[in-house]
């Protein structure tokens, strides 16, 4: 509920402060005396854009101040996720700088535009005959037709499944646009892991089959070596061991004669002991060489084959190729996994559309069944307030695609004249019909939920008498659920108020001003005969305006 407005250095109004009650306040004022005015100051705190041109003293800056009672509005999760503090009494404040700079703010915390906006919306609420277009759009309409219908148990599960729903949608996408580029390469990637797989690849092996390869392409020189290593050992007389004997047996007998050569003694003993040792491990070495041209040829082949993948794949070990292999096995792993998990998406995905399916079609029941209370409660309500022919004609028709509400999309038809034709409303209605349709629906809309401040701008231009009196009754009934301010020039609706305001111009330092000041009971009176009588005020018009206010 708005509290109090505080405007300075703007338009016309130099400083205004004035506090607001609920129920329904009047606004009223002569042509020209400002009142467009201070809806111009109030729709910077909406967001509007403004300029150098509004301040009324272009050398200081322009402050309009907006005072909220917020604490029936349940708008603590709209204030954390703006990243704003909270408070039942809120404060929307703009400051526009004689530099033409333009700032903004929310219980003292700078905000943007758009931050402004989103949380003035939910607050306040201006109509005119000329600002009706939010009842033209499609949104709104839906808005309109999902309060009636209590749509929000529904459309909050909705939405949630049709944001899982996308997801599954766009991971879907992306593993199926992976799996095409995959399947382009996959048979390059199957031969090129079989050929590696078939070398059957241990670190070092390369090195192991060089040494291989080497010993059997020097076969020859290998016996060689050892027959004449075993000849030179053992060969009698002549041979190393019968050598190592003959000393063995002259420090034997010098260590008799001396113990202390027996270390000596021991030492030629080792060798001896080692010499023959080391003879029979050549015999043995020599007996099992033999020559294997056969192995030597696939020894070979198995090299070649190693080299080849190592030029192939440009790398220099063995182990380069293991991490080649291990790495293409992961990425034919991967494509089969692919279409496992498109599997287990294309299960998700149908079973998110059946459940968005049965949340759409309940929803779009509840509309229907909406849309027939809304047609006859427009019907009636309009009709009122001057428009006694005028029908409405609400349609719903399947939209192929989920939308972000539902299935459904809306023509909201209207005929002013009996037995007219139908058609949309945004073409065929005028501005004072669109206000007086607004406030209907506004009417209805109370009984289901919460409103803003909701602000009238003569949308009562262009008709009298009875009718005046049906727009100011539904404008009373509306009042007892929230704050309703009209700004009118209709006395039936004046007196209806039970607050007045009169806006008015005078003189101050030699320039024009515009002030906003709440009138007495008496005061009221007196403003009510003038509207009733053209601005003299006599008794029959005093008379009136008494019987008007009671």
């Amino acid at each position: 509920m708005l509290r109090k407005i505080k405007i300075q250095n703007f338009a016309l109004i130099e400083d205004l402060e004035i506090s607001f009650e609920n129920g329904m306040s009047s606004i009223t004022g002569e042509t020209g005396a400002g009142k467009s005015i201070l809806l111009g100051g109030l729709s910077l705190v909406l967001g509007k854009r403004a300029d150098l041109s509004s301040l009324l003293d272009i050398t200081k800056k322009c402050i309009v101040e907006a005072s909220f009672d917020i604490d029936s509005y349940n708008l603590e999760t709209s204030f954390e996720r703006l990243d704003l503090d909270y408070d039942k009494h809120t404060i929307l404040r703009r400051e526009i700088l004689p530099q033409s700079k333009s700032r903004a703010f929310v219980n003292d915390t700078p905000v943007n535009l758009d931050v402004l906006q989103k949380i003035s919306q939910k607050l306040l609420d201006i109509h005119s005959q000329n600002d009706t277009l939010t009842l033209l759009e499609n949104d709104y309409q839906f808005e309109i037709l999902d309060a009636l219908g209590s749509c929000a148990s529904l459309l909050k599960p909705y939405t949630d499944t049709l944001n899982a729903y996308k997801k599954v949608l766009n991971e879907y996408s992306h593993w199926a646009t992976l799996k095409n580029k995959s399947q382009d390469s996959l048979e390059l990637k199957n031969f090129l892991f079989d050929e590696l797989s078939s070398i059957n690849l241990k670190e070092g092996m390369e090195d192991n089959l060089e040494s291989k390869i080497s010993s059997l392409s020097n076969i020859d020189y290998i016996q060689t070596s050892f027959s004449q290593s075993i000849e030179l050992l053992g060969a009698e007389s002549t041979g190393i061991i019968d050598r190592i004997l003959s000393v063995r047996a002259l420090i034997k007998g010098l260590s008799k004669i001396d113990p202390k050569y027996s270390l000596l003694n021991e030492r030629v003993q080792d060798i001896s002991i080692e010499t023959d040792d080391l003879l029979n491990e050549l015999k043995i070495q020599l007996d099992q060489i033999e020559a294997n041209p056969q192995e030597l040829e696939i020894l070979q082949a198995q090299l070649d084959q190693v080299n080849t993948m190592l030029q192939k794949h440009k790398v220099t070990s063995v182990l380069d190729l293991i991490n080649v292999k291990n790495k293409l096995e992961n990425e034919l792993q991967q494509t089969l996994d692919i279409d496992n998990k498109l599997k287990i998406l294309m299960i998700d995905k149908n079973n998110y559309k059946e459940r968005l399916e049965k949340f759409a079609h309940s929803i779009s029941i509840n509309r229907k069944k909406a849309i027939k209370v809304l047609e006859i409660e427009l019907r009636e309500l309009v009709g009122k307030m001057g428009m006694p022919e005028a029908t409405f004609n609400i349609q719903l028709n399947p939209a192929p695609e989920f939308l972000s509400n539902g299935k459904d999309h809306i023509l909201f038809q209207f005929s002013a004249n009996k037995g007219g034709k139908f058609n949309l409303l945004k073409k065929v209605a005028s501005g004072g019909e669109l206000s007086r349709i607004m406030l209907a629906i506004k009417y209805i809309l109370s009984r289901y939920k919460k409103l803003p401040t909701l602000i009238f701008d003569e949308i009562d231009t262009g008709v009298s008498g009875k009718i005046s009196d049906s727009i100011a009754d539904i404008m009373k009934t509306l009042s007892y659920k929230l704050q309703v301010l009209t700004i009118t020039h209709l006395p039936q609706v004046a007196a209806k108020g039970n607050h007045h305001f009169k806006v008015q111009k005078s003189m101050s330092n030699g320039k024009t001003v515009t002030s906003l000041k709440k009138l007495s009971n008496d005061e009221r009176i007196e403003e009510i005969a003038m509207m009733l009588s053209g601005n003299e005020i006599t008794p029959t018009a005093i008379a009136h305006a008494k019987q008007l206010m009671n």
